[in-house]
């Protein structure tokens, strides 16, 4: 999977925490099932109409990233299996693929210490994605940032935040971008200018994976049936690298901004209730998470419903991530450019479009016609959005 070719061809996916739980999980599983050795459960670019839209083959994506930790990625699927998120022998079975992969991480930062400024710290991350690029004859590079979440910079804040350090570094690179998290990354306008002028599409922002996810299907049906919501609480114990992170206020401020985001756009109000983030760190790598949804019906009588997901969030967004590095990459391929709003079913915080999980589906799959039929035109210049 890490071969490289003589001239341009392919496509790459630069992970941003590339030894984290999901970047790991998602090498790992693209291994596996390029193998045969497991199903693409999870992955909608494996279904039926996205057969013949033209993206790159799962044994042709080559990885590699940025992160601050150095624990090698075979140990980091070791201790993945220990926590119950791959199946026993998997990580065994793919050790040469994430060897290679694990050969093509740098090192990220700002880390403590750290004397070099904003351009300096852009200039290396763009260099080592530029590199990547040219040691495995890549005709493209997707950058997903799927690094811990970080807090909401202030407006007068002097530097700019990891996250958009590396997604400027994927701009000058010429890199198609995504952003699987809640932090700032691309969304600010000297970014989003930068990345208009160097006609790169991206994606983003916040993978939408568990609690939003089920959010976005149940917010329309009390729409739809005329039901009114008077209040909707939740709360998530999770643990694991994100409990950590996430027991930072303003990083869960960051990450329920989204979570309110899909009931404000549905119901055209955000009901009263708080999501709750509690860290839990005997839960590893699983969490759970719990709604109580108020609501009236006929002649005002008050009833309730209750909900709780409880899932493996690495193994629910790894094939995501997969997805949106392939559709972004054929994307670039057919030229399209900016903000790609056709891809808002995967995301609390998109790039416009609809709301509700059934229309962003209908959305996704009208791109994914598009993208059949750039395929047999051939890729043009650049395809207007």
């Amino acid at each position: 999977m890490q071969q490289a070719t003589s001239a341009p061809s392919g496509a790459g996916v630069w992970f941003i925490g590339a030894r984290g739980s999901v970047a790991t999980t998602a090498m790992a599983g693209c291994a596996a099932v390029a193998a045969g050795l497991q199903p693409p459960t999870g992955m909608v670019t494996e279904t039926e109409p996205f057969a013949d839209a033209g993206l790159p083959a799962l044994p042709s994506l080559v990885f590699g990233g940025h992160d601050t930790a150095g624990c090698p990625l075979p140990k980091r699927a070791e201790a993945l299996t220990g926590a119950g998120v791959l199946p026993p022998g998997l990580a065994a079975a793919v050790r040469a693929e994430l060897e290679a992969a694990d050969t093509e991480i740098r090192a990220g930062g700002p880390l403590p210490g750290d004397r070099r400024d904003d351009e300096e710290l852009i200039a290396a991350f763009a260099a080592d994605m530029a590199a990547f690029r040219g040691r495995h004859g890549l005709a493209r590079v997707v950058v997903v940032h799927v690094a811990s979440t970080e807090p909401t910079p202030a407006a007068d804040a002097a530097r700019l935040p990891p996250s958009s350090l590396y997604a400027a570094a994927a701009i000058r690179a010429g890199c198609p971008y995504v952003n699987f998290t809640p932090s700032t990354g691309l969304r600010t306008p000297d970014l989003t200018e930068a990345a208009a002028a160097r006609g790169l599409p991206h994606a983003g922002r916040d993978g939408k994976t568990g609690q939003t996810l089920l959010r976005s299907v149940l917010a329309p049906m009390f729409l739809q049936r005329a039901l009114s919501v008077r209040a909707w609480s939740g709360t998530n114990l999770l643990g694991g690298g994100d409990g950590a992170a996430l027991a930072d206020p303003a990083a869960a401020a960051a990450k329920n901004s989204g979570k309110e985001r899909v009931l404000a756009d549905t119901l055209g109000h955000i009901p009263q209730g708080q999501v709750h983030i509690d860290d839990v760190p005997a839960l590893g790598e699983w969490k759970t998470a719990w709604d109580h949804i108020a609501f009236d019906g006929f002649l005002g009588s008050r009833m309730v419903l209750q909900t709780i997901w409880q899932g493996c969030d690495s193994a629910l967004a790894a094939p995501l991530v997969l997805d949106l590095a392939r559709l972004v990459a054929r994307a670039h391929e057919a030229g399209l450019t900016g903000p790609l709003p056709e891809l808002g079913y995967y995301f609390k915080d998109p790039d416009g479009g609809p709301a509700c999980l059934p229309a962003q589906h209908t959305r996704l799959l009208a791109f994914a016609e598009r993208l059949k039929a750039a395929a047999v035109q051939g890729p043009p210049e650049r395809a207007a959005r």
